[in-house]
Formats: structure tokens, sequence, C-alpha cells
């Protein structure tokens, strides 16, 4: 499977290439980064640039968690969080600790395509269960849990990766309910949650951690700065002692101690806040401009839906099409897209493929 990808900052002048999904450069919050960080640096105490706590600094939980009671409207303690070095990290460290090689992994059909390198880096085996409109289709689900039973289950709830669409309450509940009465653990990827552009998804997952073995993965990449590599696990106390059981841990101390402080002081400062409002309404600028592009150019070629929130577009063509062949053609343009194949844990999907 072709998931080797590079991250070479800008593209070159004159491309616009909509296959990664990272913020534009426009969006990245300098001036807000460094004010938080003069602001933090002004009272810094030498301790501050030690290890850190294990878990995270406990100031920085407590100011994560009145921001996702805020942003969840559910009350997020700070013993629920456990600070980590952004989603790819914490679902790769989720997966040294809680699975063995051999495991067996559900996930989403379509899914994020680099997920599956971690999983492919522990030894497991994936299952695809199928989407609809409404997220995972908990029937197939259900039917598979029947033939084999996972030890993980990865989903992307809020506005999905590929696909743009979300879990609907009720699904939501259902699997945190089965991962309760068939032991598996529920990995959220909820990156998303916060980037609605019109009604805000269902509770993300994480509020319901005190009601099923659930793992929620949050992250500041797509709400502050990829590059300060810094997120957070949601769990209960149960999962949350075998996430601290960790020679990593023990050897050096909470990951990305001193980058905490920073995005404390932007949360603290309001700063972070604001530039989610920001985003919101850039996002929704830019969804109705390519939605309105796709129309005019190839609304008789592809179906989709309009995300409502996110960063991708998710489009199938004829199923004569193949979109990877495409992409050499894409290049000759000076932009890019990810093939759908890319997506699929079956190398299906060769018809479909994702803009950001």
């Amino acid at each position: 499977m072709a998931s080797q990808v590079t991250f070479d900052g800008a593209p070159a002048p004159g491309t616009i290439n909509f296959g990664v999904g990272q913020p534009s450069a426009d969006l990245l919050p300098v001036e807000l980064i460094r004010s938080a960080a003069e602001d933090f640096l002004a009272v810094a105490q030498p301790f501050e640039f030690n290890y850190g706590e294990i878990q995270g600094d406990l100031r920085f939980r407590d100011t994560l968690a009145s921001f996702l009671s805020r942003a969840y409207g559910k009350t997020a303690t700070a013993d629920s969080l456990f600070l980590s070095a952004g989603n790819s990290q914490a679902l790769d460290f989720v997966c040294g600790r809680f699975t063995q090689p051999g495991d067996t992994v559900f996930v989403e059909e379509p899914s994020y395509f680099l997920a599956f390198r971690i999983f492919s880096d522990h030894g497991l085996n994936m299952v695809g269960i199928p989407v609809d409109e409404h997220g995972m289709c908990m029937d197939r689900f259900e039917e598979e849990l029947l033939r084999v039973r996972p030890r993980l289950v990865y989903t992307i709830p809020s506005f999905h990766n590929p696909a743009g669409l979300t879990l609907s309450g009720k699904r939501r509940r259902r699997l945190v309910e089965l991962s309760r009465e068939h032991g598996f653990l529920v990995a959220a990827d909820e990156v998303y949650q916060l980037l609605y552009y019109d009604a805000p998804p269902p509770p993300a997952i994480g509020t319901l951690a005190e009601e099923g073995n659930v793992l929620s993965l949050g992250s500041f990449s797509k709400i502050l700065a990829p590059g300060l590599r810094l997120g957070w696990i949601q769990t209960n106390a149960e999962l949350m002692k075998t996430l601290l059981a960790s020679g990593s841990l023990n050897s050096g101390g909470a990951f990305n101690h001193a980058t905490s402080h920073i995005v404390r002081h932007a949360i603290d400062m309001g700063l972070q806040e604001s530039h989610i409002v920001h985003l919101r309404k850039n996002y929704r600028g830019r969804v109705e401009v390519m939605d309105a592009v796709l129309r005019k150019h190839i609304g008789d070629l592809a179906s989709w839906q309009k995300p409502q929130g996110g960063y991708f577009f998710w489009l199938e063509m004829a199923d004569q099409v193949n979109t990877l062949a495409l992409k050499t053609r894409a290049a000759e343009f000076r932009t890019g897209f990810q093939p759908g194949e890319l997506f699929s844990s079956r190398g299906a999907l060769q018809n479909c493929l994702r803009l950001s």
C-alpha cells in the first residue's frame, strides 16, 4: 500500500495541492503563538523546562479540561486527560499499550490511510466496516462481532477523514455500549469535533469515556498548528492506569511538556477559542467555493456531499474510473489529490478521491 508521505512545507510556487490535510500557511497563527509564548516566558520557572508530570502538567490539564467542558457542553476533568504529542503519536502509543501482534482492529471503510500504517507497524489485522450517511454501519459492525472479536475499534466520528460524514449520536452510544459488553477498546479520532461550519456534531465520544472502554484522541494540529505536536487522550481511570504504566513515560516524563505551557497560556488568554471561530469562518467560505467550482466543472462526472465540517470532500466517480491513474495527470497541472484506494483497508474504492 502506497502510504509513504513526506512533509516538505509550502508547495512550490504556482502549485495548489489538495492532497495534504493540513492548514494553509495563511491560517497558521504565528502571532497568536508568539503572544502565548511571550506570556508564558515572562513568568516561566526552571522546573517548567524539566521532564514534567507523566500524565501532563496539572495546570495544562486543568486548563484543557475547562476548554473541553465549554466546547463539548459536558464537564471534563483533569484526571481524565493525558497529554500526547499529537494524534499520530497517541494512536501509536495506544496500540503499543493495549494491543499485541495478531490482534484485530475494526476500521471504517474508508478510513484515514496513515492510520493503516500505524496498525501495520503493530502487526494488527484490519477489518473494514462500511459507512453510510450516518457513519459506521452498526448492523454490519455487530455482524462482524459474531465472526471475530476486535481488540480495538478505530473511528473518526465527526467530519470523517476522508468521507466527511458524521457518526450519529445513537450510533456513538451503541458503539460505546458494545465496547463494554464485548471488551474491545474504542479509539475515537476526534480532531475535527470542533471544526463545524453549521450545526455542531453530536457530543464527542470522549464525553462517554466513563460509560465504556473509550480512548478519545484530540489534537491541536487542526485547531491551532500541526508543528506544535500536542494533543490529548481523554479516558476513564482504569484505562488511564495502563497508559501511565509506560517505560517511555517513566524514562522521559510527559510528552511535549514545554509546548503544553505555551498552549495553556493560549487557552487562558482566550486566543485558542477566538482562533477556532476564525477557522470556522474561513473554512466555511472555502467549502462553499470548492462545492460551487466542483458543481460547475465536474458535477456530471462525480457525486459528493458538501461537508458540514472538517477538512475534506470525498468524491465518487463512475466505477470504471481509476483515480490513482489520474494523480500523475493532476501533477502536470501543478495540483494534487489523494486517490481513494489509499483509504480502503482492502484496496477498493479506486473510483474515489479526497480533496482537502
